[in-house]
């Protein structure tokens, strides 16, 4: 926390105003819009502290499960000494100050050309968006948060130290009180006096009494109301005089709606009105449900322009792309050279469209009244949603209100605003608020799915087994460029991608942890109407499945064991080495030989390392039956422990589901899943034994939300071939 100064992260302060605290990189054009309610007095644009002690943490970033309002909330009650029975959580309001660049810098895997240096900098007149994603929460706000809790702290000890007459530095603070010489006041009581203060410059953090509860497996705030269902989500939402909407889109493309059973909808008991829009026709009811059976009677029906997207035409696109010249995401040495005389080992990998399949499907609630609109909405970035709501209905931006909902899993599709699209529009046609839910099947229909992939991978091996060269030829669509352009609209961004075309986004994974002289990978794009987007792990999910099965082919061929072929190669990344031996001693590592039904692969992601080993055996329909999983972890200095192993123990599973669905292919246009029992997802029955380490570690915290999922599948994969003698190249793992 070196070099954090007052001057850095104040803003504004003095009587009534409290103390704004932001990042010091940010422009001082922001004001603060944190609201303190009755009660309650602000300090900074992070935290209030009411009277009677009650202390609540502003978070910019969604909750969909990953625990990012506990464990921001924990950094926060941890320097600042609190109590944590008394500290809560509440959205961050909609403001550039709790812009993430890192998440946006991440989640593009840093594609330059399309993110300009104000962007990746935090500096600037185009500030990076509000936006939950890339396993950035802790990563990103762990440091503004931390010193807006030291400012508050050292007023709060300013404050008592004026009714005793001591000095401010002696005081400490504790379990929500500010202690000294055996004196002790509650924070509630000196909030008042405390928030007109300036604090000291440099901030004392982590100086004090504070430091506590870091470290800690505290109980998420979250949790008791998910239990007893008190949570309110999207379709929770209730407002006077609101009506339901349902809707059906067509295939991807340019559709149209060609015809529909107005008088049969017109007949449905109920019935309010039928929306239509290119692409999608929507009926309103009185109830959900009527409005669903409404929509069956209406029957509508479409037309699509240009070629129809099914199974053999990605296929055709995959191969012809593969053939076609490629864009260099990255290289080592002289590849060429490297390649010069002797015969390479190959192989050609796969990997079908995934789904993301959250519990919760796509819904949002949206009200328009006197020319304005409320939407609360289930979104990862509300700024983005914000502005392409406001887009879409004509409406200036000031114009719109977003209420940013807690989300049931997203898994990423909360990066999307469809159905905030859709709902605004049918509110403002039919002039009542409107809650709008896709169904199941529409879900996985018009998903944002992670894209197919086809990868040609070949190496060249030396004498003694070691790797002189490393090629791989990834083609996949641009999934990168696309995402950017949704999430930074504008000239600058279509600029940039017709500078340099390179995507370095679909390409996650493939760049190898490991050591070799030469090495070089080539991204293919593929022009295609099927909608990509983000899948929890992105292009890791395949990229990392290709090169990790890969290299356990090249181990086979070298007649070296896995695990120590792998650490040979890792002298530069001893972090993955030891999570390496951990799994390995953990699991009783046999070596991967024939009969043993284990597999291993490791993983560097978002600033975190992972080695998952995997037991295996064949199913009687063609799955791999996975009877355990070892995944040993540093993910760098831990705030939650339990946070960390809930988001471990549910990527494993995540991956888990990846590896042996979650995927669907297409026919005439339409994804061929429908609901969930067309998908392999695991059930009870179906999980493995899972054991997770987590290796203590003091660098900087690395991201955990998406770590567990890249692995798993090549671990499976692995263990399959050392089950079965048969070597499984195709995501979802079937034979």
């Amino acid at each position: 926390m070196a070099g954090i100064t007052r001057r850095g992260v104040l803003i504004g302060g003095g009587v009534g105003v409290g103390l704004i605290a932001a990042w010091g990189l940010w422009p001082r054009d922001y004001a603060p819009t944190l609201v303190a309610g009755p009660g309650e007095h602000a300090f900074g644009a992070w935290l209030t502290i009411g009277n009677d002690g009650r202390i609540t943490v502003a978070v910019p970033q969604a909750e969909y499960g990953q625990g990012s309002w506990t464990g921001l909330a924990q950094i926060v009650a941890d320097e600042l000494g609190a109590d944590w029975r008394t500290v809560g959580v509440e959205p961050a309001p909609l403001n550039p100050l709790y812009g993430n660049p890192l998440g946006l810098n991440d989640l593009l895997e840093g594609m330059p050309a399309i993110l300009p240096e104000d962007v990746r900098s935090g500096v600037g007149a185009w500030p990076a968006p509000m936006l939950t994603a890339a396993s950035s929460s802790i990563r990103m706000f762990e440091e503004p948060t931390r010193a807006a809790a030291a400012a508050a702290r050292a007023v709060l000890c300013m404050a008592a130290a004026a009714r005793w007459d001591a000095v401010w530095t002696d005081c400490a603070t504790a379990a929500g009180f500010v202690t000294h010489a055996g004196k002790r006041l509650r924070f509630g009581d000196l909030a008042a006096e405390a928030a007109g203060l300036s604090p000291p410059d440099p901030l004392p953090i982590g100086v004090g009494g504070a430091g506590k509860l870091m470290g800690q497996s505290l109980p998420r705030l979250d949790a008791p109301a998910k239990v007893d269902g008190s949570l309110n989500y999207a379709a929770d939402v209730r407002l006077p005089d609101m009506v339901h909407a349902a809707i059906r889109q067509g295939p991807p493309g340019d559709t149209r709606v060609v015809g529909i059973d107005r008088a049969a909808a017109g007949r449905v008991r109920g019935m309010i009105a039928v929306v239509e829009r290119p692409g999608w026709v929507a009926t309103v009811a009185i109830t959900g449900w009527t409005a669903q059976r409404a929509l069956d009677a209406l029957a509508p029906r479409f037309a699509t322009k240009g070629p129809v997207i099914d199974d053999a035409a990605i296929e055709a696109a995959l191969a012809a792309a593969l053939e076609a010249k490629g864009q260099r995401i990255a290289s080592v040495g002289d590849i060429d050279v490297a390649f010069r005389g002797g015969r390479p080992v190959s192989a050609t990998y796969r990997a079908r469209a995934a789904v993301h399949a959250a519990i919760e499907t796509p819904a949002a609630v949206a009200s328009f009244d006197d020319g304005r609109l409320q939407l609360w909405l289930q979104t990862e970035a509300p700024g983005v949603a914000r502005a392409a709501v406001a887009a879409a209905t004509g409406l200036g931006e000031q114009a719109v209100t977003v209420h940013p909902m807690t989300l049931g899993g997203s898994f990423g599709f909360g990066l999307e605003h469809e159905a905030g699209i859709q709902a605004a529009q049918i509110a403002i046609e039919v002039k009542r608020p409107v809650s709008l839910v896709w169904s199941r099947g529409e879900s996985l229909l018009h998903d944002r799915y992670r894209p197919p992939a086809l990868a040609r991978m070949e190496a060249r091996l030396g004498a003694n087994g070691a790797i002189l060269g490393w090629r791989a030829a990834l083609a996949t669509p641009a999934t990168g460029r696309a995402l950017a352009d949704r999430l930074l609209p504008g000239p600058g961004i279509a600029t940039a991608l017709r500078i340099d075309p390179a995507d370095r986004y679909a390409a996650g994974g493939m760049t190898l942890p490991y050591r070799v002289p030469a090495c070089a990978i080539d991204h293919h794009a593929i022009a295609t109407a099927l909608p990509t987007g983000h899948l929890r792990g992105g292009a890791h999910g395949y990229g990392c499945f290709f090169t990790e099965c890969f290299l356990d082919e090249l181990a086979h061929v070298a007649q070296s064991e896995p695990v120590s072929y792998r650490i040979g190669m890792l002298g530069g990344e001893p972090r993955l080495a030891r999570c390496l031996s951990t799994a390995a001693s953990l699991g009783g590592w046999e070596g991967g030989v024939p009969g043993s039904g284990q597999g291993i692969a490791a993983h560097a992601f978002r600033g975190s390392y992972i080695a998952v080993m995997a037991e295996a055996r064949g199913g009687a329909d063609g799955r791999p039956v996975v009877e355990r999983l070892v995944a040993a972890v540093d993910c760098g200095r831990v705030v939650n422990p339990d946070l960390v192993r809930q988001q471990i123990e549910g990527g494993l599973i995540f991956g888990l589901a990846q590896a042996l669905g979650a995927a669907t292919g297409f026919t005439r246009g339409l994804a061929d899943v429908r609901g969930f029992d067309t998908l392999w997802l695991p059930r009870l029955a179906d999980t493995p034994d899972i054991t997770v380490e987590l290796i203590p570690s003091d660098d900087a915290p690395g991201g955990v939300s998406e770590l567990a999922v890249p692995p798993v599948a090549p671990a499976i994969a692995n263990a399959m071939q050392a089950a079965t003698g048969q070597r499984m190249r195709m995501l979802p793992l079937t034979r």
